[in-house]
């Protein structure tokens, strides 16, 4: 028997209709935000990335489906969605559309991780970018904005942690500063922290190794390390934090995985994840575009949401519920069936959902109809047809009443 491969996964209903949920509540607060989607492909060359997400980071260097194309070129499937949104607001010259330029994006992302617990290798995010400013007011926005998203999804006693890792010039020194510190404690560390220790110090404070964690704790803080301009922009992002009463922690040691963040940076984890509690990440990005072929800057802030675990996270809460069956409709015999079929489709002109029964047996489809929770159901039968009487039974009270067609369909948009 042929299954899914290793790390992904088929959504089945109702699941599928939680992800729905979350998807419509996430669109109504971009809207809200004037974001407009964008949609990019789910291929890239691989340079995009290790030139835009870094060489040295676990995504390049261990976990990206790369792959050579008949022409010999290099391929990856998308790992992240930031590099490529930068790629195609650079290809398509969108920063000579007026404004700044927001943009948010639904879909799914490609990593060969350890699958575990709301991680996979086939994973889904929704995102957002806003491009053309590198104001602190912005950084607040999109903060905002994740919150907003969560708080409509349902979601409640999630923890907001901040940092800023400062520009290019203060990440230097902090480095410098970390880099000899490792040289004491990297050899009692994981190997990823050795390594990275080596190649690239900043993702040593990245690690999720338990046991790692009390000799990061005792590492440098970028805060200490950030010039003028750094510590001014942090403190301004947290007053406009403060304006809209968004509580937050500053988190020294957070940096997030990926080499094009610099000053602010953001996570939000969530209780009901367990130990990968991580349930959205983000930062600005000032430089990336140039990484990738720019000859313009392109300043830009963007976060992303791991939906598999804010759908998981929804789940855990119970608040949410697919939409029931709103008619089940039962036809007594071959003629029935074929008025119930023209019925249901004028029904659902009412934007109702509808079933109709193919059993002989009403016995069996008024216990499919209870399966169902169907909020009515309609036994129809041939002598019912002509003479125009349809009874209609409402499942929560058990009440029913016949009615002629007209009044049917009245009573149903009315109850709808």
């Amino acid at each position: 028997m042929i299954q899914a491969v290793k790390g992904m996964r088929d959504i089945l209903p109702p699941s599928s209709g939680v992800w729905n949920e979350v998807e419509a509540a996430a669109r109504q607060v971009f809207h809200r935000f004037n974001y407009r989607e964008i949609r990019t492909p789910l291929l890239e060359e691989t340079a995009l990335f290790a030139r835009g997400v870094g060489e040295e980071t676990d995504i390049v260097s261990k976990e990206m489906y790369t792959f050579d194309d008949r022409d010999g070129s290099s391929l990856t499937l998308r790992p992240e969605n930031t590099a490529s949104v930068l790629r195609a607001y650079v290809e398509h010259r969108l920063d000579q559309q007026p404004g700044l330029q927001k943009l948010y994006y639904i879909g799914p992302m490609f990593r060969r991780e350890r699958p575990q617990k709301g991680r996979y290798r086939q994973f889904f995010q929704i995102g957002a970018e806003a491009i053309g400013a590198d104001s602190p007011a912005v950084d607040a926005e999109a903060i905002e904005l994740a919150v907003a998203i969560l708080e409509a999804a349902g979601i409640s006693g999630f923890e907001l942690l901040i940092n800023s890792v400062g520009s290019k010039e203060s990440r230097a020194k902090y480095n410098e500063a970390l880099r000899a510190e490792l040289k004491e404690v990297a050899p009692q560390m994981c190997e990823d922290c050795r390594r990275r220790a080596e190649t690239n110090p900043l993702r040593v404070l990245d690690c999720k190794v338990p046991g790692d964690q009390p000799i990061i704790e005792k590492l440098p803080s970028i805060l200490d390390f950030l010039d003028h301009d750094d510590k001014e922009h942090f403190r301004r992002v947290r007053e406009f934090l403060d304006d809209r009463h968004i509580v937050y922690t500053i988190k020294p040691r957070l940096v997030r995985g990926l080499d094009y963040y610099m000053r602010t940076t953001f996570e939000i984890t969530h209780g009901a994840l367990g130990a990968q509690n991580a349930i959205l990440g983000g930062g600005r990005y000032d430089g990336l575009a140039e990484t990738i072929g720019s000859k313009v800057p392109a300043p830009g802030i963007g976060f992303s949401i791991g939906e598999d675990r804010l759908v998981m996270a929804v789940e855990e809460t119970g608040k949410s519920k697919v939409a029931p069956l709103d008619l089940y409709i039962a036809p007594m015999g071959d003629t029935a069936l074929r008025h119930c079929a023209v019925l249901a489709g004028e029904i659902r002109k009412l934007n109702l959902s509808v079933e109709v029964g193919t059993d002989r047996k009403l016995k069996r489809m008024l216990e499919l109809a209870n399966k169902l929770e169907a909020r009515f159901t309609l036994i129809l039968g041939d002598n019912d047809i002509v003479s125009q009487a349809y009874s209609l039974k409402n499942m929560a009270t058990g009440e029913q009443e016949t009615l002629s067609r007209a009044a049917l369909i009245d009573r149903l948009k009315n109850n709808g």
